[in-house]
């Protein structure tokens, strides 16, 4: 009897460390890649700023063939959305728009992934001579729970390769053209 109480007495401290530390963690999240591009921003700023150009290098959409796409009446820059559905979950559901757009600099994207939340994601080119650097980044909100804090720790593991996949794409996409 005295074994299970000191089983059960230490799962209860485990479980108020958890989420006591879990509180402690940071509620907000940023993950980010920067790649250099041997281009101008000017040779780059139209794959970014257009949502159905970003399909060439995308990291999630080619990887659902049957993903169905629609995008919103305005083609790039402020204002320009996408949609996307799929039942594969490395691509999910989910919307965006450009909110901020700052012609060969900068991308500023409202991201709306149901009841999984949302993000804000930025694209940022810096001309650096004859190369740009772009930096592709996001943050989110975890929520005000521990368990959504916790899990905040693994999201640069999860979004950041396919982030640095994304940007090697477009690099060899523009500097293949």
């Amino acid at each position: 009897m005295r074994l299970i109480k000191w089983i059960f007495g230490l799962l209860l401290v485990l479980i108020v460390a958890f989420v006591a530390i879990g509180f402690l963690l940071p509620r907000e999240v940023a993950v980010s890649r920067t790649i250099e591009i041997n281009a101008p921003a000017e040779e780059i700023f139209p794959w970014v700023s257009n949502p159905r150009a970003s399909e060439a290098w995308s990291p999630w959409l080619s990887i659902d063939p049957d993903v169905k796409v629609t995008y919103g009446d305005i083609e790039s820059g402020e204002g320009a959305t996408m949609t996307w559905q799929s039942d594969d979950q490395q691509v999910g559901s989910g919307s965006l728009e450009h909110i901020e757009s700052v012609e060969n600099e900068k991308i500023v994207t409202a991201l709306d992934f149901g009841e999984m939340g949302g993000a804000t994601a930025t694209m940022v080119l810096k001309e650096l001579g004859a190369n740009t650097e772009v930096t592709w980044g996001f943050t989110t909100d975890m929520g005000a729970g521990p368990v959504g804090r916790w899990m905040g720790l693994m999201m640069d593991r999860w979004v950041g390769g396919d982030y640095q996949r994304g940007l090697n794409n477009l690099k060899k996409l523009v500097e293949n053209q």
